[in-house]
């Protein structure tokens, strides 16, 4: 199996039921057959090899995102404009995923940067409380009934095909922190790179813009 096939079997199977005392909602848009073409057409397109790629692990899922395409930091209009991939998901952007494509394109373009990492998140699914969004870590009971799942997927999905040397960590908080802990846990990755995550840069420090994505394309080349 290819980093694709490996790619699209993970997605494909995952599945986690929460307790109902957690009044949190499973994000899973690997359910829809929508998302599962988009999935398949995506990884196909940029992961049909057997290379190793460096990992870049950001929270989970959000209902704008991934949580709508199944495609990490990827809203329906990226994955349409950018990544070259029809999908009927609509038209709303979404501010991670804007950071993420300006980015991309600042290293080089889709293409080069999809033959060289892989970004996906440290909880491959996402939460809703309500009628938000929610962290795995916003609430201590969640990341207490979630963890197992997150060691077990972390570890599936550095199977898929992670070079050791690094990961870079989306969200140089909280993320960060329980990521360290799983690595200092299983000892994955020799070194972990923190960034500040897209949202809080687009929301908060929107006017060191530029600086923020100098900062992170200077990451992805220290990489080759």
């Amino acid at each position: 199996m290819n980093f694709s096939d490996k790619a699209i079997f993970f997605f494909r199977h995952l599945t986690l039921t929460l307790p109902q005392s957690l009044q949190t909602e499973v994000l899973n848009p690997y359910k829809n057959p929508e998302v599962q073409k988009c999935v398949s057409a995506f990884y196909t397109k940029y992961f049909s090899d057997q290379k190793e790629r460096v990992f870049i692990m950001g929270i989970n899922p959000g209902r704008f995102g991934s949580g709508l395409t199944g495609i990490s930091f990827t809203d329906p209009v990226a994955l349409r404009e950018f990544c070259g991939i029809p999908n009927n998901f609509g038209e709303k952007r979404e501010l991670s995923s804007e950071f993420i494509y300006m980015m991309i394109e600042k290293y080089g373009g889709v293409k080069k940067f999809y033959c060289n990492f892989f970004i996906s998140a440290v909880c491959p699914l996402g939460f809703m409380k309500g009628s938000r969004n929610y962290n795995y870590y916003d609430d201590k009971k969640l990341q207490e009934a979630v963890t197992p799942f997150i060691k077990k997927t972390f570890s599936q999905q550095i199977q898929i095909g992670a070079r050791n040397d690094s990961l870079i960590v989306i969200g140089a908080n909280k993320n960060r922190k329980f990521i360290e802990s799983l690595n200092h846990e299983f000892h994955y990755f020799k070194k972990i790179i923190p960034l500040e995550h897209p949202r809080f840069i687009m929301q908060y420090r929107r006017k060191r813009l530029d600086q923020y994505l100098k900062q992170y394309v200077a990451v992805l080349e220290e990489f080759h």
